[in-house]
């Protein structure tokens, strides 16, 4: 007994099987039931991105109402929506799917997951042809666009990166908030960062673009409808996010919220989703029909569907539903170049190592000379490194694991030269009923040197490094950071040379479990030390910066930044 289609559908539901949506003809029998068959039938299942599985779904129910025929037998087309990276994930047999999928004509948002599945080693077929064409845009609630406009001028990729950047957050951060989608998944967020990484790397900004994806990592809205939902949300920042054309006309049409969110078109120019034909069916007859389908969704009836749906051709042209009064452009944007598939696979790469949690442990020099002023400062050494951390802090997001020892010599008893203020464990985490954050900066303020002490650099970085390889987490970047004046050890009482301490940790440094040490040096003794200084720091792959202004720090956390998609192959 045949059980109906909606009970059909539950059923699947309820296994967990991704249900096709299968359209039947005129005599409103079932899929197997029609008439005129003789031959059997020859059934199409078409996997297709959500945004445009709807278009593509009402092309399907004309034309299987008309009625089609492959090698004497009939034509049923089943429709899918599934997500993009789901299906090139089950069709390169590795990674998350979303379901089960199983498709004769693959139609995802973008060739950019072809690209990408070829960068892995993968060989899916090649795209033929397209069906339609959405640009990536910028887009904002129309209560703030105008606000929008006379502080950013002409939106453009540059200014919403600026905005974006976590090393400036006293520029226009401090005006709007950005909002995006996450490139891996999502082929708007990965379009509009492709964009923006380009347009940087052309105007020679590229530390911005580490900074601004570090920031966005943090500002990720779980779906297209979430991200556009948000921008109606009031706050002193007015928000901003990435979408397609599409995606704006869908939720204005479906949501109609109050206050429309407008398309806002990027000066420099975009890229666009393109919705390729892929032919993934085995069977002759059965390609031989998903072509017919195909030429069905390319042809003048389809292609009219599709740009009622708010989809442009794939020659730019938009239809009635992309309204000249709602804000969008009558002709398509100007297309930036499309990019290529080293340039994906490079981005979400680096996108995956920035957003690695941090695991810290802070060294901070109390010597003696830290009591030194620092001429024009008005404040002593110890001072400007306190507030080089404080500065240091504000950059990192809350799930990071932070903690802090200041070092001298005999600081916890004779010997022992250096002593912990506060336990490496994430900043959002109470300690004592108080939250990390608030008492590594109260730690900080209070922070004072020691007037007779000398420095036990060596022996400190070496207890350091062995708890910091201990406590090793694989999915965070495990770093020991060591603020100093740049005097280097000065331990009269003896501990490790200036050899034996780089050729232990030369002996320790483990590239598969990499524990780095990134020293900043502060004060007029620290070109004095650099060289003692970079031969630490190189030994376990890290750095050294010597600084002479508090806010280079945020400079230093874009390149620390910068070293995450290296490591543990950095140059230095």
């Amino acid at each position: 007994m045949l059980v109906p289609l909606a009970g059909s559908v539950a059923l699947a539901v309820l296994l967990g099987v991704a249900a096709f949506v299968i359209v039947n003809r005129e005599d409103g029998k079932s899929a197997q039931g029609g008439q005129g068959c003789a031959g059997g039938e020859s059934a199409v299942r078409v996997v297709a991105a959500p945004d445009i599985a709807p278009a593509v779904t009402a092309v399907a129910q004309k034309y299987n109402a008309a009625g089609h025929s492959e090698n004497g037998r009939c034509v049923r087309v089943a429709v899918q929506a599934q997500p993009a990276p789901s299906v090139a994930n089950a069709l390169a047999g590795s990674g998350a799917t979303d379901g089960r999928t199983d498709a004769d004509l693959w139609i995802p948002d973008s060739r950019m997951w072809l690209d990408l599945m070829r960068t892995r080693g993968a060989k899916p077929p090649e795209a033929q042809g397209s069906i339609a064409r959405s640009p990536v845009v910028l887009a904002a609630s129309q209560d703030v666009v105008q606000g929008l406009r006379r502080t950013l001028g002409e939106p453009s990729w540059a200014q919403v990166a600026a905005a974006a950047d976590v090393a400036d957050p006293d520029g226009l951060a401090k005006q709007v908030r950005v909002v995006t989608l996450d490139p891996r998944q999502n082929a708007a967020g990965l379009g509009a960062a492709l964009a923006a990484a380009g347009v940087l790397r052309a105007g020679g900004k590229e530390d911005r673009l580490i900074g601004a994806l570090k920031q966005l990592s943090r500002s990720l809205a779980g779906s297209p409808e979430s991200l556009l939902a948000s921008l109606d949300v009031k706050s002193r920042r007015a928000p901003v996010g990435v979408a397609t054309e599409q995606g704006v006309w869908n939720f204005n049409t479906r949501q109609k919220p109050a206050s429309p969110v407008v398309p806002l078109y990027p000066r420099e120019g975009t890229v666009s989703l393109d919705y390729p034909l892929v032919y993934t069916a085995t069977d002759a007859a059965v390609k031989g029909a998903a072509e017919k389908f195909a030429a069905e969704l390319t042809g003048p009836a389809g292609q009219k569907v599709i740009r009622d749906h708010g989809f442009r051709t794939p020659d730019g042209k938009g239809g009635a539903a992309l309204d000249e009064d709602a804000g969008f452009a009558a002709k398509a944007p100007k297309a930036l170049a499309a990019p290529d598939a080293k340039a994906a696979a490079s981005l979400t790469q680096s996108w995956s190592r920035l957003n690695l949690g941090t695991r810290l442990l802070a060294l901070f020099d109390v010597s003696g000379t830290m009591a030194l002023q620092v001429p024009g400062a008005g404040a002593d050494r110890m001072r400007v490194i306190s507030r080089i951390g404080t500065e240091g802090l504000r950059l990192f997001p809350p799930d990071s694991e932070i903690g802090v020892w200041e070092f001298s010599t005999h600081l916890d008893g004779q010997g022992t030269d250096y002593r912990e203020m506060v336990p490496v464990g994430p900043l959002a985490e109470k300690v004592g009923g108080v939250l990390r954050k608030d008492l590594l900066a109260g730690r900080l303020a209070e922070v004072r040197a020691q007037p007779t002490g000398d420095t036990g650099l060596n022996d400190t970085i070496a207890a350091a490094y062995e708890q910091m390889t201990e406590d090793y987490r694989a999915d965070k970047i495990n770093t020991i950071l060591v603020l100093t004046d740049g005097a280097g050890n000065d331990d009269p009482d003896g501990g490790l040379s200036d050899e034996e301490i780089v050729r232990k940790l030369k002996e320790q440094y483990d590239p598969a479990k990499p524990v780095s040490i990134l020293i900043i040096a502060f004060g007029p003794d620290a070109p004095k030390g650099r060289a003692r200084m970079d031969a630490i720091a190189s030994a376990t792959g890290g750095e050294l910066f010597i600084v002479k202004d508090v806010l280079q720090v945020r400079k230093i956390f874009v390149e620390s930044m910068k070293r995450r998609i290296c490591a543990p192959h950095c140059d230095g």
